[in-house]
C-alpha cells in the first residue's frame, strides 16, 4: 500500500504539464532525426546512448524470399515494406540499415524489461555455459528457485507451479486440471478472448479468425463484457447473468471451469467491466467450477496498479497462467494452482521435456529480480497513466479515435470512422501504423475488426517516448 501511495503521488506530479496544456498542436515537437535516417518532418526521437555493430547479414528482400519458400504460408508481417530488426536494447530496436525505432509493441507484450537487458542476458548466458538442459527427473536449483520466486507473487493458496514453453501449453494444462479436479468437461469462456491456437485453447478462443475447423467441444462463450461496444456498458453484473443462463440452459448444471483474461490482448485490450468477475466466479464455484485467469498478456506488472491483471477485480482465481512477460522474450510459461488442485496429475504421468529448462527458468527469475530492482511495475502505473491520458487528448482532437482504454502499458486505441455507429476504420489504421513506423514509432493492432493500436511497450518506457508516440501518432493522424 506504501509503494502504492508512493505511486500515486509520483504519477500526480507526472500527469501536471498534461493537464496544463488544453489541446495538441498538430506538429509538435518536429524536427529532423539524421542519426536515424527518418524524414526530415519527424519528430525528435528522445538522445540513447547506444549504437549497434554495422549488420553484415541478409538484407530484407533476402530474408522475404527465403520466408516465401521455407516458411509456413501461414506468417504474416506488419507493414507495406516490412522492417528486418536485427538488434535490440531495452525500449528501441534497430533495422538493418542502423535505425532505431522506439518500440510500443514490446514484441506482443512479450518484453517486459527490455530488449537484452543486461541482467537478463547475464543470467542466461552463465546458466547455458554450466548446463543448458538435463531433464526435471535431476534436479537443478534454477527451476524450483523460480517457483518459489513465482509462488511469492501469487495470492492466497497458489503455490504449486508448473512449467511450459508457451502461453497455449500453459492455457491448454490449466484447461485439463480443471476437467480432471472437477469431473466435468464443459468449460466457459468469454467470447472475443484468445487463450492459444491448440485444440482445447482454440475451442476457448472466441474469435473466429484464430480459429480452424477441427473438433472442438466442451466449450461455451459468454457475452463479452465490453464496456464500449457492449450491450450493457460498463455494468458487469449484468453481462455475467449470460453464464448463470449458459449454466442453467446449456450444461449438465455443472461445470468443469471459467478461463478469461482481466484484459483482452488480442481482442484489442478490452478491460473487462467492473463487478463481472466477482459475479462470474461466485456463479462458477456454485457449479462446482475452477476460475482460470489467463495472465499470459496482462500479468507481470504490465497493468502498473497490480502485479496480476485479475487483482484489479478482487478476485482469486483457482488456477492462474503465464508466459511472454515472465521471461522477457525466453520461451516460457507457466501453470500456477493450489496444492490439492495440483494432486489430480498424480493419477497417471504427467512430463514436459523442456518445461522448466534450467536456461528459461534462470532467464525468468532473472526477470522478476529486475522488476523488482528497477521499479518497473511503479513505472508502468506512473508513466502508462501518463501516457493514456496523453491519448485521451489525442481523442479529443482526432474524430477517428473513438476509444482510449486499458491499464499501465497494456493500452488500446481504436479507430472507427464514425463514432456514433462505432464503424470500424480497418484500412486507416493499416495507413497510420505505416506513417508511424517510417517516422521510428512501431505499435501493434488487434482487435476483432483490426482496428485497435495495441500500445504494449517495455516496462521500461519513459515519459519521454511517450510524448515521442504522441507526438508521431498525432501527425500521422493528421495526414488521413
Amino acid at each position: 500500500m506504501q509503494r502504492l501511495a508512493s505511486s500515486r503521488r509520483l504519477l500526480q506530479a507526472a500527469l501536471a504539464p498534461v493537464r496544463a496544456h488544453s489541446s495538441l498542436s498538430a506538429a509538435a515537437a518536429v524536427a529532423p532525426v539524421p542519426e536515424n535516417g527518418f524524414a526530415d518532418a519527424a519528430p525528435k526521437m528522445p538522445p540513447f546512448g547506444y549504437t549497434p555493430p554495422p549488420y553484415e547479414g541478409p538484407r530484407a528482400e533476402e530474408i522475404l524470399q527465403k520466408r516465401a519458400e521455407f516458411l509456413s504460408p501461414s506468417l504474416f508481417h506488419f507493414y507495406d515494406r516490412p522492417l528486418n530488426i536485427v538488434d535490440g536494447k531495452m525500449q528501441y530496436l534497430f533495422d538493418e540499415d542502423g535505425r532505431r525505432y522506439l518500440d510500443a509493441f514490446g514484441g506482443i507484450a512479450t518484453v517486459s524489461c527490455g530488449h537484452c537487458h543486461p541482467d537478463i542476458v547475464e543470467a542466461i548466458v552463465n546458466q547455458a555455459k554450466r548446463i543448458q538442459h538435463s531433464t526435471v527427473l535431476y534436479l537443478n536449483n534454477a527451476i524450483s528457485d523460480f517457483a518459489e520466486a513465482l509462488a511469492a507473487k501469487m495470492p492466497g493458496d497458489l503455490k504449486v507451479v508448473f512449467f511450459t514453453n508457451s502461453g497455449t501449453e500453459a492455457n491448454e494444462l490449466a484447461l485439463m486440471i480443471a476437467r480432471l479436479y472437477t469431473g466435468c468437461h464443459d468449460i466457459i469462456s468469454v467470447r472475443n478472448g484468445y487463450h492459444g491456437n491448440a485444440a482445447g485453447t482454440m475451442g476457448a478462443t472466441a474469435q473466429s479468425i484464430w480459429k480452424f475447423n477441427v473438433v472442438q467441444t466442451g466449450v461455451h462463450h459468454a457475452s463479452n463484457p465490453d464496456p464500449y461496444r457492449g450491450a450493457f456498458g460498463s455494468d458487469g453484473e449484468k453481462y455475467a447473468r449470460d453464464v448463470e443462463e449458459i449454466i442453467d440452459f446449456g450444461t449438465t448444471g455443472r461445470v468443469g471451469g471459467f478461463i478469461s483474461e482481466a484484459i483482452q490482448g488480442v481482442g484489442g485490450i478490452v478491460e473487462l467491466a467492473p463487478g463481472y468477475l466477482p459475479a462470474v466466479y461466485n456463479t462458477v464455484r456454485k457449479a462446482g467450477g475452477l476460475c482460470i485467469a489467463d495472465e499470459v498478456q496482462v500479468g507481470v506488472a504490465r497493468t502498473g496498479s497490480h502485479f496480476w491483471g485479475f487483482e484489479a477485480h478482487g478476485v482469486i482465481p483457482d488456477i492462474v497462467t503465464m508466459a511472454k512477460g515472465i521471461g522477457n522474450g525466453i520461451p516460457i510459461g507457466a501453470v500456477v494452482t493450489t496444492p490439492e488442485i495440483a494432486q489430480v496429475l498424480t493419477r497417471r504421468s504427467y512430463f514436459n521435456t523442456f518445461g522448466g529448462n534450467p536456461v528459461s527458468t534462470a532467464g525468468g527469475h532473472a526477470v522478476l529480480k529486475v522488476l523488482e530492482k528497477e521499479k518497473l511495475q511503479e513505472n508502468a502505473f506512473v508513466v502508462g497513466s501518463y501516457l493514456k491520458e496523453r491519448l485521451d487528448m489525442l481523442k479529443e482532437k482526432h474524430e477517428i479515435i473513438g476509444d482510449v482504454r486499458g491499464r499501465g502499458f497494456l493500452l488500446g486505441v481504436e479507430l472507427v470512422t464514425d463514432r456514433q455507429k462505432k464503424t470500424p476504420a480497418k484500412a486507416e489504421i493499416a495507413q497510420v501504423m505505416n506513417n508511424m513506423k517510417d517516422m521510428g514509432v512501431l505499435v501493434g493492432k488487434g482487435g476483432f475488426y483490426g482496428n485497435v493500436f495495441r500500445v504494449t511497450p517495455p516496462l521500461c518506457f519513459s515519459k519521454d517516448d511517450s510524448d515521442f508516440l504522441i507526438d508521431v501518432m498525432d501527425i500521422a493522424l493528421s495526414k488521413l
